[in-house]
């Protein structure tokens, strides 16, 4: 394992999605860094009118465009040259924040969910046109995100709103975003709407307080199938009726599976060819190692002159994962599946539940058997797959003894692998609310981690190569002054050229304005 030097952060401060790039946002500057030289390649100044806290700081699905929200305003920039750049000016009401912001379907389209659910807001940066959409039906920064979804290849945006007491779903055209149907799904209180993958199915799952209910429609808004829970035996058939219902949902990367989590323990899968369930999982109170489950266990021991050191050994005996305590204002324990997440290949599935915190299952996803189980001693924070490598899993766990910790596994390790990213910060010591995630899409090399805190960032690479195949080159830098930013020149601040809009919004897909006919063959 290898690391880079470490960099001067922000608490703003994220690769991009490409893996090619670094944005730092300090107090009025943008600070974009190559990561194959690690060095500074542009700086963008952000105008005296931008005042007040940053909310986010976000990169294009292209890695071409940086957004930089705050409650007044959003500046839209090029990461790379100053032949681009945009302003919204108070995009919710004054004395408010939005619930949710950020890119649409395209680099140019900017989606603002305004505070209390006021309006869904979609800003045309090609032409400086605005789409409202009024009462979108999640607008809590938690859920607003599980509201819309944008079908691949088309980019027609689904769209989740309440009027009157009633849900309705919209399917919009892009780019122009006019309504080219809606209708009233047959939900009392829905939660989410998503597209799979492939474009193919469009879900819209039921609140969870009126039991277990997703509804299949076609691309052109059919409905193809109703989902009112897994078959159960006459014996737990009433129990199971007064449970609550789904909790969870995601689709596999290739579309093939559905896996939709409720409160319980079990999860089902459907095969999406025919939208049916066809597999459930159902998670043991006791496990059984074998030769084809493996079941690690996280020890910690004491040092005397660093750190706690973490191992994991393999069990051989029947072990119990460690419950979640008791609430002491309720008398009912946490249940359900908090996460369910697919990796790049579709074969596995990793799943948390909120009765087991600290536990991580792997399961086989094709013929429903449980691969690896993760004991940890501390509650699991985040599990993330590597994008674009099979079988790589990055975990994090909260507490005090696991900062700056995070563990990758894989089927061929020896257990979840230790990444001590706060051994190479200045002393050695996280500040502040810090992040990790994978860096790069490209499957040919070898994973790689992004690490930030409140003032610096590491990249590491999970194998040991030669210097030169690193991400980021094995090349050292040396840095000019303490905030590492490049000193801009006054040619810099001549007024940007107009941007190559087109060009900007090229990306290739299919911007059909019609929805697939499902009964196209009865014509």
């Amino acid at each position: 394992m290898r690391f880079s030097q470490t960099l001067k952060s922000s608490a703003h401060c994220l690769p991009s999605p490409d893996g090619k790039y670094i944005a730092t946002l300090f107090s009025s500057i943008v600070n974009v860094r190559a990561v194959r030289a690690l060095e500074v390649v542009h700086v963008v100044t952000l105008p005296p009118e931008f005042t007040g806290s940053v909310l986010s700081l976000q990169w294009s699905p292209s890695s071409r465009l940086l957004l930089v929200a705050g409650a007044k305003q959003i500046r839209v920039l090029s990461a790379l040259d100053h032949s681009f750049h945009a302003t919204i000016k108070n995009p919710v009401a004054p004395g408010t924040k939005p619930a949710y912001v950020g890119f649409g379907a395209s680099d140019t389209e900017i989606c603002v969910i305004s505070a209390f659910g006021l309006k869904f807001a979609i800003h045309d940066l090609t032409c400086s046109k605005t789409t409202e959409i009024g009462s979108p039906k999640s607008s809590s920064v938690a859920a607003a995100s599980s509201g819309f979804s944008f079908r691949p290849g088309t980019r027609h945006l689904a769209l989740l709103t309440r009027t009157a007491g009633k849900d309705m779903i919209s399917i919009h055209d892009f780019p122009t975003r006019e309504v080219l149907k809606s209708w009233a799904p047959d939900t009392v209180d829905a939660q989410g709407i998503t597209w799979s993958p492939d474009g193919r199915w469009l879900a819209v799952w039921e609140s969870a307080a009126l039991g277990h209910k997703v509804i299949f429609y076609t691309a052109d808004g059919h409905c193809f199938k109703t989902w009112l829970g897994p078959a159960v035996t006459p014996s737990d058939s009433k129990d199971y009726a007064l449970g609550a219902g789904v909790k969870s949902i995601q689709f596999s990367a290739d579309a093939r599976h559905l896996a939709v989590g409720d409160w319980s323990r079990r999860i089902c899968m459907f095969n999406m060819a025919s939208a049916t369930e066809t597999l459930r999982l159902q998670h043991p109170g006791s496990i059984v190692p074998k030769d084809t489950l493996q079941v690690w266990q996280e020890q910690i021991g004491l040092s005397q002159t660093g750190p706690p050191i973490h191992t994991f050994i393999r069990t051989t005996q029947v072990v119990s994962p460690t419950p979640a305590p008791r609430p002491q204002d309720s008398s009912d324990p946490p249940t359900g599946c908090v996460s369910v997440l697919f990796d790049p290949s579709s074969s596995l599935l990793a799943t948390r539940f909120e009765e087991f915190p600290s536990t991580v299952w792997i399961w086989d996803a094709q013929v429903a058997e449980l691969r690896a189980v993760l004991l940890f001693h501390g509650n699991i924070s985040n599990l993330s797959w590597h994008p674009s490598i099979q079988e790589t899993l990055l975990i994090r766990c909260e507490g005090d003894q696991y900062s700056g910790l995070v563990f990758v596994w894989g089927p061929l390790s020896e257990g979840p692998q230790l990444v001590d990213f706060a051994q190479r910060l200045p002393d050695k010591k996280v500040a502040g609310k810090w992040r990790a995630s994978w860096i790069g899409v490209d499957s040919s090399s070898p994973p790689s981690l992004f690490f930030s805190d409140a003032h610096s960032y590491v990249l590491a690479s999970l194998s040991d190569p030669n210097p030169g195949s690193l991400p980021w080159g094995g090349r050292e830098i040396i840095e000019q002054s303490d905030i590492m930013i490049r000193e801009e020149s006054p040619l810099e601040l001549v007024p940007a050229p107009e941007a190559d809009l087109g060009a900007l919004d090229g990306e290739e897909g299919d911007d059909g304005s019609e929805l697939e006919d499902t009964f196209l063959y009865k014509q």
